[in-house]
């Protein structure tokens, strides 16, 4: 098995309990993660562990239909979850309060590539780290125009 692993961090001027309030909250990926077009958390607002999820995904042209469960949480902090069916990947979300009110997101995804996905690896870490920054930057967006 090969894997492919992608990180993006940004900062953003909201207070951490703020930018807690969207990471953690699955029902608003689709406003800042591209090409989910649906996503039905079993909880409303911020992850429990044992969260579980249902998203429909469109990226290079396919569409992913994946489950998911959130496997850990430290509320106001970070989460980890993993797919239980669909594309086989694991990662997580970590909100840390800086000074002056302004907070940083670390987005962390793990894909494990199979098949003739491991000739295409080095295409598809390149797509998938452009867009998780991309997505980082619509995160940062929607949260510092957000109202106060």
């Amino acid at each position: 098995m090969s894997t492919i692993e992608v990180q993006a961090t940004v900062e953003v001027d909201r207070p951490s309990d703020d930018v807690w309030r969207l990471v953690a909250d699955y029902g608003r990926d689709p406003e800042w993660r591209r090409g989910v077009a649906t996503m039905a958390p079993s909880t409303v607002g911020p992850v429990v562990a044992g969260t579980t999820t249902a998203e429909r995904l469109r990226m290079a042209g396919r569409t992913f239909e994946n489950t998911g469960v959130v496997t850990a949480v430290e509320p106001g902090r970070w989460f980890t979850w993993c797919t239980t069916s669909g594309a086989p990947a694991h990662g997580g979300r970590t909100v840390t309060p800086l000074t002056g009110g302004r907070s940083r997101v670390d987005l962390e995804l793990v894909v494990t590539l199979a098949g003739l996905q491991r000739a295409a690896r080095p295409v598809l870490a390149a797509v998938l780290r452009r867009g998780l920054a991309a997505d980082a930057a619509r995160l940062t967006r929607l949260l510092e125009n957000a109202p106060r």
